[in-house]
């Protein structure tokens, strides 16, 4: 039986999802054609207790309503002129989600590298802002939208295993709080270029991080 989009969101911890994202196929519809790339970096936010995520304290606002809806709803923000593609997970009114915040390009690359201004090299796609500018995304018209419903797709059938996935603290975390700061909840494809903190000297530029490529 296939795996539906609301079971692959809601059914399991969020952290565990997190990591099946790595080394699936992630496209976007755009007006000048199907763009996309596989997940190589995740960051878990495990909603009301976690001092990172958006909805601490069970907070809930027009900004982070995404997070409160149910697993598979888009939640689309922005940060200056900057925008952020998470995904919310669990059952509605559970504020959890997962950001997306590295791709490997593999479809419509010349249109990303317009988008971008940017030949490809790994800083195409390598950071959450970096992956939506390569989709050319500048509005949040896809926010609250359910993942089927959108222009966006994930394959849940098909992926790519990694060779290693290695979990780490999150990036741009500053909280007194330690618990939350070095919170394991970053989740990689163990040297793969493409990903948004990583040293040249750990890059496999052969077999990208994956067991096999397809």
């Amino acid at each position: 039986m296939t795996e539906t989009t609301l079971d692959f969101f809601t059914t399991r911890p969020t952290e565990i999802i997190a990591q099946d994202l790595l080394g699936r196929q992630l496209t976007y519809q755009s007006p000048t054609g199907i763009l996309g790339g596989l997940i190589v970096e995740t960051e878990a936010y495990l909603g009301a207790t976690d001092r990172a995520a958006h909805s601490f304290n069970n907070k809930r606002t027009p900004h982070s309503e995404g997070l409160y809806r149910v697993g598979g709803t888009l939640y689309i923000y922005a940060q200056r002129q900057y925008f952020f593609l998470d995904i919310a997970t669990q059952e509605e009114n559970e504020p959890q989600g997962i950001l997306i915040r590295a791709i490997q390009p593999n479809i419509g690359i010349e249109q990303m590298e317009l988008n971008r201004k940017q030949e490809l090299t790994p800083n195409l796609t390598n950071g959450p802002a970096k992956l939506m500018q390569a989709f050319g995304l500048k509005n949040k018209n896809d926010n609250l939208v359910f993942l089927d419903d959108s222009p966006f797709a994930i394959d849940l059938t098909n992926k790519i295993i990694p060779q290693e996935i290695v979990a780490s603290p999150r990036v741009g975390i500053n909280q007194t709080d330690e618990r939350w700061a070095n919170a394991p909840l970053r989740f990689t494809v163990a040297h793969n270029p493409y990903l948004s903190r990583i040293l040249k000297a750990e890059m496999d530029f052969k077999n990208l991080g994956w067991q096999k490529l397809s």
